[in-house]
Parts: structure tokens; sequence; C-alpha cells
């Protein structure tokens, strides 16, 4: 059959795409196998000389911008969770202006028809009165959330947005297949997918008249700002609350977040006192008055609903119910989730809404209604059977077949409310561009509506298309399916809509100042720890590999003192022989160390504690946890960090590598971890979050510094210039000491810049004054900034050089021991105090802001 009467060139590339199914629609070609018009004008705007290569040029361009952005879904399995990469194809699902319009009808009918029945079982239950919904399929779903009837939510809207799969039949037609109410994901990857797709093919999408998006977005935000505000008599704050990193869609939680300018939160940032919601800041309890949720509503609060929840809020439930705070979607939307109300909708709608349905669903049969099931008998091992009520042991759907019609027959008779039987539909089947070479795969189109202050519904223009990319068929981006941009095309104007909204007030100004939670806080503080000790390790241990490896002889209290330093921070194996009796095992146990904790890292497993590999580990986790404040390339570069140094070990093949191998590795780790700390230093804006970021790695810089010192000064390591030239090495601070006193190699010198000087970012007196000084910018009464100070030195390194006069060598060894070991105390008290009073708010309690 051929494939255009007279194709272009571009669409050629399509012209050995197998036919779909007879039973399925075909998105790209009619029935007399011509393109259909949205296709050509979509080929017709690609160059003229477009080949395989330009295709597949096109999808490395996607799957490059996909990872410095850091776009991952997390895949949840019997090893544990693991981030993989976004799966975004080249080709975007084109949708027509006549199909449009019956969609757009279709979903906002829809939309309305649901808030309008959660609206009436929370409250006059006319639908149960009349039995247009089977009591039964309401009381025992656990969506129907008793503790909430009789509660109205500020404006009256129950649902703020509500989410429709929807699928093309092969007669074109569009059927609902399922509804999201509870916290309907994949805003944050349509909006992804528009960028990227839109920059792939930019004439294309701005000649065929693409609608825009992100109107709807702002809409989402306006609803709730506006009912929140008849809260907060004023300027409210509104939060987006996610159930934390682990989560199978955190990207993005954090990218609508940061898209939004609202703050990311989890259950653990929020606390409920007197009926109304507050957020735990560094500050104090600031109030919220608006959650935009992403967490499903057994979660949400432990003392009522689910109590083994660690995601929650106790107590949320109350302050709903005082009618002091706005949540969408509403809590209680659970049961409009089961495909067994889909078959009660048609003469829901006509009692609620007096209309009839624009959008049919699959047929339903809920086998709890005799007539229905003795319908539906003769044709069982036809249908797909689903549970009407989540059950981790009932699957999601299943389909008998003739061989297993009497098993089923059995179960459904056991609990005949607990099953429904569906029609059974051939999704359509979409152009893909896969390995050089085009492909079709079944569609299955997810729309957003978006309710305004009005209870108007706006179906968003777009959506996130899901395809299946394997066999068995199956859409779902957990079992390999993969993502389309989906490109309504309009005759009318295209929406020239951006996200800025009207413009601010004065008092405005300080709603708009990101408040930093006491858990971001912590992830920052720990962001810091985890860089200076990462690169505190790296630098130890490109300074044992070059001293051992230099044709020197090194003393033995070098090699015993490197010894010491290598074991504590997780270099060398526990109980290795010191490195002055046994050099090359010493080495070998390094270099083994290296190897092992990359490998591990690579496979999944959990490296040494205090390897390398694991101290990166953590930095990339603090910094996953801090997609919503640190920018994409941040994220991206700790990310890649990691897996290049692990994989230059992993492909060793368990062989242990050579220090010709493992010193460019630690070479490249210290340039990206210098890349690092220069992003948090330069690229950060100075609020108390990048203060206790700060704070973090100068106490940890503080901490590894003494010890340091002390290990060198126990093992009389610094009478001879290696002992010298190492500790400078460590100290990061050979050019200033060489050019300052030149051939100079005595103790005093070395104190004078590694203790006593100021102005040397990385001795003792530079550490204390940046620390003091950071502290007393952090939010608190002078009082409780004077206690965190106390733990200091009062000034300088707490210790002068008038009080080394006279000193022998000895006397001042030991006076700089004592000296370390008080510092090393210090930093670990101080490390536990900013830990109870901004973390974990344990000392004075939470101060409240007022509202």
């Amino acid at each position: 059959m051929p494939f255009d009467s007279a194709p272009t060139p571009a669409s050629g590339l399509l012209a050995q795409l197998d036919l779909p199914e007879p039973d399925s629609f075909d998105e790209l070609r009619d029935a007399a196998g011509h393109l259909r018009p949205a296709w050509r004008r979509f080929f017709d705007w690609l160059p003229a000389g477009e080949t395989p290569a330009g295709f597949d040029k096109r999808l490395e361009l996607i799957a490059q911008q996909i990872k410095v952005d850091g776009v991952t879904h997390n895949i949840h399995d019997a090893d544990g969770t693991a981030a993989r990469p976004w799966s975004l194809e080249l080709l975007p699902m084109l949708i027509e202006p006549a199909d449009w319009a019956v969609i757009e009808r279709g979903v906002s009918q829809r939309a309305l028809l649901l808030d309008t029945m959660m609206a009436d079982v929370y409250g006059e239950q006319t639908l149960l009165r009349e039995s247009l919904l089977p009591p039964s399929l309401l009381y025992r779903h656990p969506g129907y959330l008793r503790p909430l009837h009789g509660v109205r939510p500020p404006g009256g809207v129950h649902l703020h947005i509500a989410a429709f799969d929807l699928a093309r039949g092969a007669d074109g037609h569009w059927w609902v297949i399922s509804q999201r109410t509870q916290g309907p994901s994949g805003l944050g990857y349509v909006l992804h997918n528009r960028l990227i797709i839109s920059r792939v093919f930019p004439e294309a999408f701005r000649e065929m008249r693409v609608q825009h998006i992100a109107s709807s977005y702002r809409r989402l935000l306006d609803t709730v700002e506006a009912q929140a505000r008849q809260i907060a008599g004023g300027s409210p704050r509104v939060v987006l609350l996610t159930s934390g990193p682990y989560n199978e869609t955190y990207f993005e939680h954090a990218y609508l977040a940061r898209y939004l300018g609202v703050p990311l939160v989890e259950g653990g940032d929020l606390t409920v006192r007197a009926d109304r919601l507050y957020l735990r800041t560094v500050a104090g309890l600031e109030p919220v008055h608006g959650v935009v949720r992403r967490l499903d509503d057994d979660y949400c609060d432990p003392l009522e609903l689910r109590p083994d929840s660690t995601l929650g809020i106790p107590g949320l439930l109350q302050a709903v119910r005082a009618g002091h705070v706005v949540v969408a979607n509403a809590l209680g939307s659970g049961f409009l989730e089961s495909p067994a109300v889909q078959g009660f909708l048609p003469a829901i709608s006509r009692r609620l809404l007096g209309q009839e349905l624009a959008m049919p669903s699959l047929p339903s049969w809920w086998c709890g209604e005799a007539a229905a099931f003795k319908a539906v008998l003769p044709t069982l091992a036809e249908r797909v059977l689903r549970p009407a009520f989540p059950h981790p042991e009932r699957g999601r759907a299943n389909v008998p077949g003739e061989a297993g019609v009497a098993e089923w027959m059995r179960r459904i008779q056991d609990d005949p409310d607990a099953w429904l039987a569906q029609g059974r539909l051939l999704l359509s089947r979409t152009p893909m561009w896969r390995g050089g070479k085009p492909s079709a795969g079944a569609a299955m189109l997810r729309v957003y509506a978006i309710a305004d202050t009005e209870r108007r519904w706006h179906v968003l223009p777009g959506g996130m298309t899901r395809v299946a990319t394997r066999t068995p068929l199956s859409v779902s981006m957990q079992h390999g399916g993969s993502s389309l941009d989906t490109w309504v095309l309009t005759d009318g104007a295209v929406d020239t809509f951006s996200m800025l909204p009207q413009r601010l007030k004065v008092d405005d100004i300080a709603t708009r100042r990101r408040p930093v939670s006491s858990r971001t806080a912590e992830n920052l503080f720990w962001l810091g720890r985890y860089t200076e000790r990462t690169e505190q390790a790296v630098r130890l241990a490109r300074a044992m590999l070059n001293t051992m490896d230099a044709d020197l002889d090194p003393p033995a209290p070098v090699m015993d003192a490197l010894c010491r330093l290598a074991i504590f921070n997780g270099l060398a194996a526990y109980g290795t022989p010191s490195a002055s009796r046994a050099p090359q095992l010493f080495e070998r146990s390094v270099l083994a160390a290296l190897a092992s904790g990359a490998a591990k890292a690579k496979s999944g497993s959990r490296p040494a504690v205090t390897s390398i590999a694991s101290h990166i580990g953590a930095l990339e986790y603090s910094a996953s946890a801090l997609r919503d404040r640190l920018s994409p390339e941040q994220v991206n570069l700790v990310r890649r960090m990691g897996e290049e140094f692990n994989a230059t070990f992993a492909t060793l093949d368990d062989k242990l590598p050579t220090v010709a191998q493992a010193m460019p590795a630690l070479d490249r780790l210290g340039l990206q971890l210098a890349a690092v700390t220069g992003a948090q230093t330069d690229r950060m804006t100075r609020d108390h979050g990048w203060r206790l970021l700060t704070v973090g790695r100068l106490i940890e810089r503080l901490a590894g510094m003494a010890h340091t010192l002390h290990t060198l000064l126990d093992e009389d390591a610094l009478c001879s210039a290696v002992g010298v030239d190492l500790v400078l090495d460590l100290f990061d601070s050979t050019l200033t000491f060489r050019s300052r006193y030149q051939r100079h190699e005595d103790l005093l010198a070395l104190v004078d810049l590694l203790v006593l000087d100021d102005a040397n970012p990385r001795a003792f007196a530079g550490v204390l004054r940046r620390l003091r000084t950071e502290l007393g910018k952090l939010p608190g009464t002078p009082s409780a900034i004077d206690a965190l100070r106390e733990r200091l030195p009062a000034e300088g390194a707490g210790i002068t050089l008038d009080e080394l006069r006279d000193l022998d060598d000895e006397a001042l060894r030991q006076q700089l021991c004592g000296l370390s070991d008080r510092l090393q105390q210090a930093g670990a008290r101080l490390s536990d105090d900013v830990g109870q009073r901004y973390f974990a708010h344990a000392e004075g309690g939470d101060r409240l802001r007022r509202v």
C-alpha cells in the first residue's frame, strides 16, 4: 500500500512503518494509507534533506538534555529504588482541533461531575438516598473518609485538578479509561517534555500553531491562593507536599514546585498547632494556608488515617475540619478513582448535572449488582476483571480467558462487591522513532482539568501521552512505558500567557521570600559537611599515593601518620600493617579500598561507610533532596561526579588498579569538587539555608584539619621535609607557605600559617573567624547565638603567638596537640547544638509566628 500519494522527503522516513492491527486506530495514516493532515503539515516543516541520521541526532539531543537536567523517574523493585533517566520519545502526539474540542468538552464535564459528586457524598448524600450510588461501593472504599463528612472546603471546591486517562477506539472515538483525583501525577513531566520537544522541532512547533500550556499552571496556583487568601486575610503561603526523594515522580515534584514558585515540603516539615498548619523553619513556625499535595489520602494524617505513615502531618484532618487550610485536592477523593464508579456515572450525570455524558467510559459491570453480573457472565472470558477497591493481592487487571472462568467465578462469588468486569479496548498506535528506524506504540493520553475560582473547569491543552514499548503492552512508566509530548493544534490564536503574575505590591514582598524549612536546612548543612569530607578524603588519598609512589624514602613517622589517617578516613582497611613496615601492602590496601567502594556504589550495593564512594553517595543524596533549591547544573554535576568516579574502577573487572590508573580519577574528582564548592560559594543566595551549608562545611573542615594536625604531631611526622610537604598539601597551603617562608620548614612557621593566620581559609583561625561570622547571622535571639559561639574560642585560634614564645619544639607540639583536641570537641558539640536548635527544635520550643 502506498505510504502517501505525494510524500514529503521527511515523511519517507516512516515509509517502512508496519500498519497497525485492524482493530486499532492509526494516528499517523487514514484508512487509505495516506498521512493524516496534521502529520503531513508536521513533515512539511522538517528540513527537505532530513535523514535517519538526522532523526537519530535529534533523539541524542533529547537524551543529552534529559541527562543535563537530571530528569529521572524512580523505579521500585525487589532490589530497592533506583533512579533511571526519564523516557521521552522523539515524535509528538498530534491532536487536531476537532478532536481536542471533543476531549475538552468531555473532560471538563467529567471534572465538574466528580467535584459535584464529592460535594454530595460528603454533604447531603442525595446519590445514596436515591440509590444512584451503591452504599457498599462508597463505604467500603478506603478512599471515603468518614471523619470529613459534613466538611465544606474553603471556596467550596473539593477538586482543584483532575486527571483522566483517555484512549482512542478503532472508530476514532475517545473513551475514558480511568481517572485520578488524589494527587494526579505528571504535570511536571508534561512541562519538561514540552520544553524539550519544542526546541527539537522549533519550526514545526511554531508554524503548526501548537497551543501553549503555561496558563493552566498559573490557574492552578491562582485558584489555591484565592481560597487560601480567605484564611490568611492577606498574602497566603502555599506549599507543595511531597512524600520525599524516594517517590517515583520526585523529580517532577521539585520541578513543579520551582516552576510554581512555592516551597517543596515533606510531612515532617509541617506541624499542626491549635488547628492551624505551620511550616517548621530555621526562624520558627511560619503559617501555611494552602497545600498542593502529591501524597495519597491515607498517608496524610497518621492520627486519623494510616497510623504507620511517616509521611503525613499529625492533626491535618483537624485543621481541615476547622477550615484553616486549603488542601488541593481536598482529602477524601480516593473513592472516585475506583473503576467500579464508572458504570454509575451516566445516571449520576443526569441527576446532578442534568446532562448526558459527553464522553463515554469503557463498558463496566459491577459484580456487586446482581443484574449487572448476570448480564456480563456469558462473556466473562472476554472481559477484563478489575478490583473495585485497592488491594495488594488482587492486582490491577486480569483477563480470565476460557480456562480461567471457573476459578474467577469462585473468587467473584466469594466477594462480589470487590470485583467488576470491563470491556476491552485496543489502544491506538502512534508513530515513534527507535533504534534508527520507525516503529509504532500503543498510546494512552492523560489530560488534566483545572478548576478556577468560579468552579469552572479548564482542560490543559496538551497532556502526558504514554506509549508501550515492549510486550506485554503496558503504558505504565514503572513497567517500561515511555512518554510523548502532546501537541494540541488550534485554528485560532495561540495562548501567549506566561507564568509571570500581575504586578506585586509592597505587602507581597515579605511573603515572597522563600522560607528555609528545618529539613531543607539540615540537608544543606550535611551537603556542606559531605562536600568538605569528600574533598579532604580525596586530598588525603592523592597525597598518600604521591608520597608512596615517589622516589623519596619517606621517614617512618610520616608513613605511620599516613597509615593512621588512611584507616581513620576509610581509605585503608582496619588492621592493615603500618606503611613504614609494609609499604607495598599498604599501597595495595588503599587501592583496593578505592576500587571496592566504587565498584559497590556502581552496582547499587552499599559501600563502606567511610569510603570516598560512600561520601560521594551521601553528597548525591543530599543534593537530590534539594532539587528545588539547587540549580540543575549543581545536581547534575554531583551525580556525574559519582558516576564517572565509580565507572573508572568498575571497568577493571575486579583487578586491583594501579597508582597510574587511580591518580587521574582522583585528580578529576578533585576538579569536580572544586566546581561543586564554587557553585555553593558563588551561585546560591545568602539566605539562612546557605549559611547553614557554610557552617556545615566549616565545622567539617575544622574537625578534619584538627584531627590531621594532631595525628601528624602525635607521630612526630613534621620533623622532616617530607612531613612538612605533606601537611602543607593536606591544608592546601603549599604556595602561600613557600612564598612566605622560602626554605624555612620549622614548626613555628607552620603554626603561623596553618593555625594563627585568620586570612588563610585553611588555617584554624581563618575557619573559626568565618564560623563566628556565619553563626552570628543565623536567626535567633542574641543569647541563643552567643550560646552557639561560646563553643568556639572567643577570638583567633584559641592560642596566640605570644603564648608560644620561648617554647621548644616538644612544648610547642604538646600545646598544638591540646589545641587540636579542644577544637575537635568544639566542632562536635557545635554540630549537635546547631542540629538541636535549627533541625530538631529541641531547645526553647517552636517559636510561633503571628498568622
